[in-house]
Parts: C-alpha cells; structure tokens; sequence
C-alpha cells in the first residue's frame, strides 16, 4: 500500500500559520482534499519557518489546477454579512490594494525582547499594505470606513 502524502505536490508555502490554514480550509471547502506539511513545527516553535521553508500546503497531483484557481481569486471589495449589511474591504489609500494588514504588535522589538528573554509586548497600531508598502496610522472617527480595522 502506497502513502498518498508522498504522491502529493506542493501548492504553496506560507511562512505563518494562519494563511496555511484558510488556505487549506478554502480548499477543503471545496471539496480538495489539502495537508499542511510542518506546520506542527513551526507551530511549536515559529522561528524555524525560514529553515524549514515555511508551511507547505500539498494536493494531490490531479487537484493542482483547480487548487490553483480557488486560491488564485481576487479578495472581494465588499462581503455581504447577514443582518450588518456590506463590509466594505480596507484598502491602501495610496494604491488601492486589498493586500494590507492591521498589525497591533510592534514586532521588532517585541519580538527581539522575546529573543533576550523578556517577552514584552509593544503596542503600535497602523496599517501596512503588501502591495506598495505604504503605511499608515489607523484611520481617525469620521474617515472612510475603508481604513477602519476589520470587524473580529
């Protein structure tokens, strides 16, 4: 009996976690059957992501193309949510990309205090967009909704 994992390809590789695992429920949930390699690893300890080449997210060989498409599509300018309304996407004031992220931990020197030793959190709050990178502060009352933090 031959191990299906070994006749797998992989798809993509992620660096973090949590884009491995909406990828790979975005594809379940369409019927494709996804395994994330090393993830337990670098879920026990992140700092190996680089080593090991990220999270990899494998198919079976005859699902690449159809994989491939599902994660290929482009993020929706607004979704509907059942008793809000629209949610309108953030974007980059300065290129109008979607691909932009909210980030609330200044990782830099949180990250190298947990390096030394002494785990301390700084807080910063801004947007960053992936696309130019452009950043910006987070938006002030009354400014498009669009550079409101996405709902939890």
């Amino acid at each position: 009996m031959r191990n299906s994992l070994n006749e797998t390809v992989t798809l993509r590789q992620f660096r973090d976690l949590p884009e491995a695992l909406i990828a790979r429920g975005s594809l379940e949930s369409a019927g494709i059957q996804a395994y994330l390699v090393d993830d337990n690893m670098i879920r026990m300890d992140w700092f190996y992501s680089n080593l090991l080449g990220g999270i990899k997210l494998k198919v079976q060989a005859e699902d690449v193309e159809a994989a491939t498409e599902i994660l290929n599509q482009p993020i929706p300018d607004t979704i509907a949510v059942e008793g809000v309304g629209d949610y309108e996407q953030p974007k980059c004031p300065k290129c109008q990309s979607l691909d932009i992220s909210y980030e609330e931990l200044n990782k830099f020197l949180s990250y190298g205090s947990a390096y030394v030793g002494i785990p301390i959190p700084v807080s910063k709050h801004g947007w960053t967009c992936h696309a130019c990178g452009n950043k910006w502060e987070e938006a002030e009352a009354g400014e498009s909704a669009a550079l409101n933090p996405p709902i939890p």
